[in-house]
């Protein structure tokens, strides 16, 4: 009898150390050659002839049981195998290939890994339209000289309504690998997998299974032994599938895109208008398929110049109708996976276009369907195994192309009312969490109230402002459509309640345009203190997030007059305390200085403690920003005392960020004084504050100072460091700040 699962080569090898013999020794007992011998065990020669067997046996002094074995295991070498199939003639377009080099080289360096007797499998996953069978065409294309016995390629069909099973498709398989009819007949339904298997284990091949349903389909096609390799295609991600190695792909570069275009409609055409080029491709959502269907279309109507194509495009409620070419339609290919959701599924699908920023969390998706969380989290799930969403730690979004056909598939088929309901579910739980979550950080509120009943975890404030970050958008969206419906309570009492988480995210971009619909709406209500504290916290937006400091000062006036009409104190304070602040940044340090007194004037009127110390914070930038440095040290230095003596009369985040302020504003002091090391240890507690209260754009303010400083003082190696780690904040840094570190990396004083 053979031994199973492995071939003549193997076998050989084996009874020749087994027998300590060199390559060299058995030539010589066998009178076979040391070359021939060699293309033996490296299977370059797999089916010996009888003779050749018989001498390489006396050579080794087998006994008659193993020389029965070694010439069975011969036999099997030369049973007629199949021709290399499936790469015969590739699909039309195979050959503007184009990008997935990482891909490529993955399946490469996994075709020669040695794992034994281990087949390699791999489950390449996508959504629709990825370019996942192209992918696995270019890969066996370039890889076929690694399998000698052949490459062969099945269509499981899995986007089908009734794709076949594995009793058809291994039948397919062993008929494809030249299983003699008896055999098959003789090993019975019930062996063809074992059958299968065996001969595969026999084989170097390269098995493409092409578009499979689900693992159940495709498990009992894998090789279990033997050198076959097995790449295995679905838009589902099989994640039952057991030891396969996984390959998730998604869209094309922007350069890539740009490239598959130009292959198919010509460089002349790309060349002549490349930032319409370019928005096609952006409007093709960088997916293969829309981009195939696209570069299709100008390709067959050379009358068309690119820009007209980028136009047809750019309308959202036409696009997929437009990305159509023949029998090309990208609509049709996302069917094919929506017609096999479960009914839950399919309505959280067509339901989820309804969220209006990029992606969406599981409480969100549960407001939209009504379903309990942790149902909705395993709906959102099976949407994410169809290859229809994607997900990033705990986030789930939507491909542009897929959000369009989300949203037709809504319109088809969700009742009248039903969609404009769920929309307003959602928003309306938004703003409820918004204000929750956001009081966190408003003195005298904290914690939500422990009547509060919500589905998401706002345990902590460092709960609450993940949460306020990863929904943005979508509180954004929501807050903007209760403006627009007239609902300006619900407006104010959302920003009233991210007044302070503001200072937490500055450079969010959207503080603006919040504070300013907040003020609008106030002034609807006609209530001159919310007017005044919204026009306060616009002012302050204006200054710090978008550095326009006239504005920032026509608007604190206004907050001023508006606070005189509701004899506020408090808000009188902050409105001058917003004029001292964009009048030293003016540079007119006198307007700020009668400013901050009025200020502090106001506040101790009001007995505004928190107003009272932030105009004590600005009294010391003041004194810092006007050159009196030696002053300015002893001023700060007394505040942090205040500080310290107020103690929790004082909200902590707002106590933590005064102090990231004072300290690097002392560290400053010291740098201006050529302190190097005291300007050093300040500077070094604000970045620890800044990093622990999770405050990116303060810390990468404090890291520039930090690294400046450490340079001065020669120490350029930690002054390097402290450049790179502000880089590595990334967009949630001050961008001014990053523009900073990168110079200072790259200029001649750093090493």
């Amino acid at each position: 009898m053979a031994e199973t699962g492995l071939g003549f080569g193997a076998v050989l090898r084996r009874l020749r150390l087994e027998a300590s013999l060199t390559l060299e020794a058995l030539a010589e007992a066998s009178g076979v050659s040391v070359r021939a011998i060699g293309d033996l065990e490296r299977g370059r020669v797999s089916a010996p002839q009888r003779r050749t067997v018989a001498a390489l046996a006396d050579g080794l002094g087998l006994s008659e049981t193993e020389r029965e074995r070694l010439l069975a295991t011969a036999r099997v070498g030369r049973r007629p195998r199949p021709h290399p199939a499936g790469l015969a003639s590739f699909p039309r377009g195979i050959d503007d290939f184009v990008g997935r080099e990482a891909e490529l080289a993955r399946l490469t360096a996994l075709a020669g890994q040695e794992t034994g007797r281990i087949p390699v499998a791999v489950a390449v996953s996508g959504p629709p339209g990825a370019g996942k069978t192209t992918l696995a065409l270019r890969a066996a294309h370039q890889l076929a000289r690694r399998f000698p016995d052949g490459q062969l390629m099945f269509d499981l069909r899995g986007t089908e309504e009734d794709p076949p099973g594995p009793p058809e498709l291994l039948l397919r398989v062993l008929k494809a690998l030249g299983v003699a009819d008896r055999d098959v007949a003789m090993a019975g339904p019930q062996g063809h997998e074992q059958l299968c298997r065996r001969t595969l284990a026999e084989r170097r091949c390269l098995l493409v299974l092409d578009n499979a349903r689900d693992e159940a389909q495709v498990r009992p096609l894998l090789p279990g032994t033997g050198a076959t390799m097995a790449v295995v295609t679905s838009r589902r991600m099989l994640t039952g599938l057991e030891s396969v190695h996984r390959l998730a792909l998604g869209e094309l570069s922007a350069a890539e895109s740009s490239d598959f275009l130009t292959a198919l409609v010509g460089r002349e055409r790309a060349d002549a208008d490349p930032g319409a080029l370019a928005e096609v491709a952006d409007h093709c959502g960088h997916l293969p398929l829309a981009l195939r269907v696209a570069g299709n279309w100008l390709a067959t109507r050379t009358g068309w110049t690119v820009r007209r194509l980028a136009d047809r495009l750019a309308v959202e409620e036409r696009r997929l109708d437009a990305l159509t070419a023949g029998d090309l339609r990208l609509s049709s290919a996302f069917h094919l996976s929506y017609r096999q959701l479960t009914p839950a599924a399919g309505r959280m699908f067509r339901l989820l276009s309804l969220v209006d920023g990029a992606d969406a969390g599981p409480a969100g998706a549960a407001q939209l369907t009504g379903q309990p969380l942790y149902e909705a989290e395993d709906t959102l799930e099976e949407l994410v195994e169809a290859g229809l969403l994607g997900t990033d730690r705990d986030r789930y979004r939507f491909h542009d192309l897929m959000r369009l056909y989300a949203r037709g598939r809504l319109r088809a088929e969700e009742p009248a009312g039903a969609a404009e309901a769920a929309r307003s579910a959602l928003h309306r739980w938004l703003l409820e969490t918004t204000v929750t979550a956001g009081r966190w950080y408003e003195p005298d509120h904290g914690a939500p109230p422990a009547t509060w009943q919500g589905t998401v975890d706002l345990s902590t404030a460092e709960h609450a402002r993940r949460w306020l970050q990863a929904e943005g958008d979508n509180w954004l969206a929501a807050l903007r459509a209760a403006a627009a419906a007239g609902d300006h309570a619900r407006v104010v009492e959302v920003a009233e309640a991210l007044h302070w988480f503001s200072d937490q995210w500055i450079f969010w971009g959207h503080w603006p345009e919040v504070f300013a619909t907040a003020a609008r709406s106030a002034q609807a209500l006609d209530d001159p203190l919310l007017e005044a504290t919204q026009l306060n916290y616009h002012a302050w937006a204006l200054l710090v997030c978008e550095g326009r400091h006239h504005d920032s000062l026509a608007r604190s006036a206004q907050a001023l007059a508006a606070a005189e009409r509701a004899g506020d104190r408090a808000q009188q304070g902050w409105a001058n305390s917003y004029s001292a602040w964009a009048h030293r940044l003016l540079g007119d340090h006198g307007a700020a200085a009668r400013h901050n007194r009025e200020a502090a004037t106001f506040f101790e009127a009001a007995g505004d403690l928190d107003g009272a110390l932030q105009s004590r914070v600005e009294r010391n930038q003041i004194l810092v920003d006007g050159g009196r440095h030696a002053e300015a040290v002893e001023e700060i230095q007394l505040t942090l005392a205040f500080l310290d003596q107020v103690g929790d009369r004082v909200e902590p985040h707002i106590a933590d960020f005064t102090r990231m302020n004072l300290r690097m504003l002392i560290g400053g002091a010291h740098a201006r004084l050529e302190n190097w090391a005291e300007a050093v240890e300040h500077l070094v507690v604000a970045v620890e504050l800044c990093r622990d209260s999770g405050n990116a754009a303060m810390e990468s303010r404090a890291l520039v100072h930090l690294g400046d400083s450490l340079l001065a003082a020669g120490k350029g190696a930690e002054a390097r460091d402290a450049f790179s780690r502000c880089l590595a904040l990334g967009e949630t840094a001050d961008p001014g700040r990053l523009t900073e570190a990168r110079e200072r990396l790259d200029g001649p004083g750093t090493p």
